[in-house]
């Protein structure tokens, strides 16, 4: 191995929140920060942010962050020491590390070995198994009557996956013999339009499962920790929506025993810098390997807030070619935190996303919150990209003051101009069964009637039921002379001084 060195520039192959993130831990650390951008985000905060910022292509991701080249180029133009990729893009694309090797620029990640290991599914699932890891029973299959035996060999339901995805994409829950060559069929379609590969595999579904994920931490010298656990089961269509450590759902004892499997994963491939293996939490308290995140993950905050680390810092030391400072018998987790995520996106209407410009933005502050955004008041959301605007976390002593303080959080953020998701979250943390600790990765799906608008009310007729609920509330308001607040825009509700504010705004 090499000596360490100090890297003067860093290029952040990224955008939005991520980026920003990033490049505060930079700049913290004395090192400029260098940024890259697509023709939509010549005016995005993450290059207004950096100390210098490269053009790399069209809008489109396939035509700019996608291009390993384009990234290399810029890094040669700054004259950087390394490139820290953030998550998403090109994160967990080995050619990316291989072409920085032979750039000579330094990668802040794992080595392209172990992303090839851990990068499909299926290869991931027999290298775990190998390692001694627990796999949720399944199989590889080329055919839809292959896929058929299997499952009736396995039992249904089953599910089925895209060997090189993620993010809930080509992924297909088959009740029984009949669905599956439907099923079969569209995995396959959209696995080849994501990730530009039809292979999918087929695997056992647990019932109401919890999706826990183990964060873990090397050095290039062998030395690996567990950072302990994220509860990631408030998902919708299989995409994470809200995280929280410590897990309502795992004993401490059983967090060891899963952080002591990640790291044993982990050194099987040669894995150095963070990375994320996630699993399956049965019921019963079983446990099983459901993929490895060879990069940051985006709810790395809660983690942070729990055990005071900067996992960015630590990936930067670590392709710095130093050594953890720390043991795991030096690690602790200390009170609660959650994290959600503040996407532009309508939840009454599936989720989709609304980009837009925004127009006005209040972002919530005080003792124990933390917000990770990329966005500012005249910024666009670009209709090219994730439409994630920020992720808003907090950090309480308990796990009940966390959800009250979030809850406060919630109604101090105000986003105008496009539709949010900062309704439904204050629904969410307000249900009783999610403040319970009672919840799974079907949660919203169960409660979608509680969580998304008005559910017993035709398509059609929703925006005359909206204004009759805002004419009705009018009306108390003027007879009591009320002084309450107001439903916002994006669907928390606004003080009247807020309100005020936000009309000298128009």
């Amino acid at each position: 191995m090499s000596a360490s060195r100090t890297f003067r520039k860093v290029l952040v192959a990224n955008r939005g929140e991520i980026a920003v993130r990033v490049m505060r831990t930079l700049r913290e650390m004395g090192i400029a920060s260098v940024a890259v951008y697509s023709a939509a985000d010549r005016a995005s905060l993450h290059v207004r942010m950096a100390d210098e910022a490269y053009p790399i292509g069209p809008a489109p991701a396939n035509e700019s962050y996608l291009l390993v080249e384009r990234i290399i180029d810029a890094a040669k133009k700054a004259g950087c020491d390394a490139i820290h990729p953030g998550y998403g893009f090109l994160s967990e694309n080995p050619a990316l590390p291989e072409a920085c090797e032979r750039a000579g620029v330094t990668f802040i990640g794992p080595p392209a070995s172990a992303m090839r290991a851990m990068g499909s599914k299926t290869a991931a699932r027999d290298k775990m198994e190998a390692a001694g890891v627990p796999i949720v029973p399944g199989a590889r299959c080329d055919t839809t009557d292959e896929a058929l035996a299997a499952a009736k060999k396995i039992g249904f339901p089953v599910m089925l996956k895209a060997a090189s995805g993620g993010g809930g994409k080509g992924m297909r829950l088959v009740e029984g013999p009949r669905d599956m060559a439907g099923a079969w069929e569209r995995a396959r379609s959209e696995a080849k339009k994501f990730f530009g590969d039809d292979t999918v595999y087929i695997e056992k579904a647990i019932l109401r499962p919890r999706h826990v994920e183990i964060q873990v931490l090397g050095d290039r010298e062998g030395n690996l920790v567990h950072v302990f656990e994220r509860d990631c089961s408030i998902q919708r269509r299989n995409q994470k929506v809200v995280e929280e450590t410590p897990s309502p759902a795992a004993s401490r004892e059983l967090v060891a025993r899963m952080g002591a499997i990640a790291v044993q994963g982990a050194k099987s491939v040669g894995y150095f810098s963070a990375g994320t293996f996630e699993f399956l939490l049965a019921e019963d308290g079983s446990f099983y390997f459901l993929e490895m995140n060879t990069r940051l993950q985006v709810e790395h905050p809660v983690t942070e807030l729990v055990t005071g680390l900067d996992l960015v810092r630590e990936m930067v030391h670590v392709a710095q070619g130093e050594k953890l400072t720390f043991a795991q018998r030096d690690l602790a987790s200390r009170g609660a935190a959650i994290e959600c995520r503040v996407y532009a996106e309508d939840p009454s209407n599936g989720f989709l996303p609304s980009p837009g410009v925004i127009e006005s933005l209040v972002v919530p502050s005080g003792p124990g919150v933390r917000d990770d955004g990329g966005a500012y008041a005249g910024c666009t959301i670009s209709s090219y990209y994730d439409p994630l605007i920020s992720k808003l976390s907090v950090w309480a002593p308990t796990r009940e003051h966390a959800i009250l303080r979030m809850r406060r959080a919630l109604s101090e953020y105000v986003v105008t101009g496009i539709r949010t998701n900062l309704a439904f979250h204050e629904k969410l943390f307000a249900h009783p069964e999610f403040a319970a600790g009672r919840y799974d990765t079907g949660f919203i799906e169960r409660y979608k009637g509680e969580l998304l608008g008005y559910p017993q009310v035709k398509p059609e007729r929703r925006n005359a039921v909206a204004a009759a609920v805002a004419v009705a509330a009018a009306r108390m308001e003027r007879a009591t002379g009320a002084t309450q607040a107001t439903a916002g825009e994006s669907g928390s509700r606004l003080s009247p001084w807020v309100a005020q504010h936000r009309a000298r705004l128009k």
